[in-house]
């Protein structure tokens, strides 16, 4: 049985890649979703292990302390994280494996798991990735802005990543997608 490939998307917020990791998998049964950790608490209807595995402040800083995760980040008070023994364990079995993460966590990744295919997702445009941004209706001016800015780092930050998929369709991305997986298992490195 040959290995399972970790895939990583990632790209700015607001390009739609929960969207298209959805399509994706609804595509691609066979493709398992990473489950990340985290320290916030269930919310109705989640499952340990199935939306996540839900760890104390302290297990989870064992975790940091212990380099169990691939990659962690705090946000509003809780760390979110993706467990190394997870993934490692779903790619022996021979399945393949993808992580939808923001665009830091894919380059900690990067520096633990370099075997793994990165692709960015990138908007059509920065006008229309404004607009889906706007398009949600949550966010302020100021917030706009600096979600904007930090868009265009990240973008400069795309030289890291093996792809680059534009989303302008969520049917067309999700099969330029499906092709990168076929090519990479036609490699000969793997």
């Amino acid at each position: 049985m040959s290995k399972g490939l970790l895939f990583v998307l990632s790209g700015p917020s607001g390009v739609g890649k929960g969207t298209v990791c959805t399509a994706l998998r609804g595509k691609l049964p066979e493709l398992v979703y990473s489950v990340s950790a985290t320290t916030r608490s269930p919310r109705l209807g989640e499952e340990n292990g199935v939306n996540y595995f839900f760890k104390t402040r302290e297990q989870f800083l064992n975790m940091i302390e212990n380099d169990e995760l691939l990659e962690h980040a705090e946000y509003v008070g809780n760390y979110y994280g993706t467990p190394r023994d997870f993934v490692e364990q779903t790619l022996q079995k021979g399945i393949d494996i993808i992580l939808e993460i923001e665009v830091q966590g894919a380059l900690q990744v990067k520096e633990k798991f370099p075997e793994g295919v990165f692709i960015f997702l990138l908007p059509p445009s920065l006008d229309e990735l404004k607009g889906r941004i706007v398009g949600r209706g949550t966010e302020n001016q100021a917030t706009i802005d600096h979600r904007m800015s930090v868009a265009v780092d990240e973008i400069n930050l795309m030289k890291h990543y093996d792809y680059a998929v534009v989303n302008d369709e969520i049917d067309c991305a999700c099969r330029r997608i499906e092709s990168i997986i076929v090519a990479e298992h036609c490699k000969v490195r793997h």
